[in-house]
């Protein structure tokens, strides 16, 4: 039996060509989700996995069962995959967040939808499609346990296309309740573990010696992270991951992470507003303590790269340039720039749905306005989200933070991964160019965005 396993390309990327390497080697990592179908594939069960981002689907081969695995902004390419194989008679499952939150949607694409986790219930799939009955919505009987998982099947990806396939998961889920957050809608607020010595006996058979772990909130029980970075301790590794700022309040936490080999963290900022994050009910993030919570984590060597969304409520046109001043005065060294997407499945999709002019789900990547702002146009928004992004990663810039980096004291430690990422957003920026985004575009000379058809016509392309 052959089972073709697909990460559908966003955007443009499936029909730009030569610009799909450029990004895919910038900022592509590890297809965990994907590896890990494939781990729980059965034996004698021949699997070939297809990042569309940077590879092509082999359309023609003889394939007995494909698995399409989709967020909201890749839903409609994983639609029009799923329609040219089913033409061909090859049955195909849909997996995956945004299948997940609307199956109905899913299945009117699909022979079979795999509702939540693949654990505990692929295997099942296969054999179904293998004897030609799969049911229409699969479902695990609960939570998988994160216990003696199968290895992951890394050789199935090309290692001179990603960043990095050293990626691993140690935990499942956070514990937050975000209201726009559809990891928290996907895992229903739960918050699972790996065994510690599962993980750590993972991460020492990896050969290279730097590796991301993927957890959306891999400090939520800060004893199993203590555990779990003591254990790395021996390791003399590298690692990325995400956390939330809260980390910096347990002084000896950040010091067992740096210990373990923690270079980077990405932490949810969001906003510099109390009222902001109160509206998303992201209260837990306190605005007065970021900047020392900041420097506690670079004493350290541990560079911060922050996510920051604009599009709430209370902001208007001057919030682009205060977000960007603050930007600096932080010290933060990486920025992962966003508009307030309201994803379907979240609390913040049903309290926007009545505000959203557009419904093209492959708009809703984070990086285009789907709705109505309260106290600007969306053609403001755009504009703004694009300048603050261009302006951050301006050459200039990225120099002087280096720099900035270099002169801390324990800045050595992060200093490479700094200079890496900071190259691979630039290299985003440019790439919005090369298909005809312009990030400075629709944005004046004091740095305050304007309406205009210029700014709307960016929406077009990701």
């Amino acid at each position: 039996m052959n089972v073709l396993l697909i990460a559908p390309a966003s955007g443009p990327w499936h029909h730009v060509g030569r610009t799909r390497w450029f990004n895919g080697k910038t900022f592509r990592f590890s297809l965990l989700s994907l590896l890990t179908v494939a781990a729980e594939t059965p034996r004698g069960v021949r699997v070939k996995i297809v990042d569309e981002q940077i590879d092509d689907i082999p359309w023609g081969g003889d394939w007995d069962l494909v698995g399409i695995t989709c967020m909201t902004a890749a839903a409609p390419r994983a639609y029009e995959i799923a329609r040219r194989f089913r033409r061909r008679a090859v049955p195909v499952v849909l997996g995956g967040m945004h299948p997940t939150f609307l199956p109905d949607e899913a299945l009117a694409h699909a022979d079979a939808v795999c509702v939540g986790d693949a654990e505990g219930v692929w295997a099942r799939i296969v054999l179904d499609g293998h004897t030609g009955r799969l049911a229409p919505i699969y479902r695990s009987e609960g939570p998988a346990r994160l216990v003696g998982l199968e290895p992951l099947p890394r050789h199935l990806l090309s290692t001179r296309r990603y960043g990095t396939v050293q990626a691993v998961q140690a935990t499942r889920g956070c514990p937050h309740r975000c209201a726009f957050c559809a990891v928290s809608a996907f895992h229903a607020g739960r918050f699972r573990r790996r065994p510690v010595e599962e993980v750590a006996t993972e991460i020492a058979a990896l050969p290279k010696r730097f590796f991301i772990f993927v957890d959306d909130s891999l400090t939520a029980d800060p004893e199993y992270a203590r555990e779990l970075f003591r254990a790395l301790r021996p390791l003399g590794k590298r690692w990325f991951s995400q956390a939330t700022l809260g980390i910096a309040d347990d002084v000896d936490l950040v010091r067992t992470a740096a210990e373990s080999g923690c270079v980077g963290l990405f932490v949810g900022l969001e906003t510099f507003s109390e009222r902001n994050l109160a509206t998303v009910n992201k209260g837990f993030n306190r605005v007065e303590d970021y900047r020392e919570r900041i420097e506690v984590l670079h004493a350290h060597g541990i560079g911060v790269e922050a996510g920051v969304v604009f599009g709430f409520d209370p902001e208007d046109r001057g919030v682009f340039r205060r977000t960007l001043r603050q930007l600096d005065e932080l010290e933060i060294d990486m920025v992962q720039i966003s508009v307030l997407t309201p994803l379907p499945g979240t609390p913040h999709y049903d309290t926007m749905r009545r505000r959203i002019f557009d419904h093209d789900w492959s708009h809703y990547d984070y990086h285009r306005v789907v709705f109505e702002p309260r106290r600007m146009s969306a053609e403001e928004l755009q504009a703004g989200h694009d300048w603050v992004t261009s302006e951050f990663y301006r050459p200039r810039r990225i120099a002087r933070r280096l720099a900035r980096v270099a002169l801390r004291r324990a800045g050595w430690r992060y200093l490479p991964f700094a200079a890496a990422i900071n190259g691979a957003y630039l290299g985003r920026v440019m790439r919005w160019k090369i298909v005809g985004r312009d990030p400075s575009v629709g944005v004046s000379s004091s740095g305050q965005p304007v309406s205009g058809s210029s700014a709307d016509e960016g929406r077009t392309a990701a």
